[in-house]
């Protein structure tokens, strides 16, 4: 799945590190789902839309 974290995290100035700790979740864990290697469970795509104040479909993309 396409995200778009990176520019998202960019855009405040934090790290991935910076990132994991807002969330609770590890620093590979966010690695991770930005190489869209791994999808978040709803739960996190949730805080994630949260943390960003964005809904779920700016943040992530079904590559279909």
């Amino acid at each position: 799945m396409k995200n778009k974290l990176p520019h998202l995290r960019a855009e405040r100035e934090w790290s991935q590190q910076r990132l994991a700790e807002e969330l609770g979740v590890s620093r590979q864990t966010i690695i991770s789902i930005e190489r869209g290697r791994f999808d978040p469970s709803l739960p996190l795509a949730f805080r994630l839309a949260r943390l960003f104040h964005l809904p779920i479909e700016e943040i992530f993309e079904d590559e279909q």
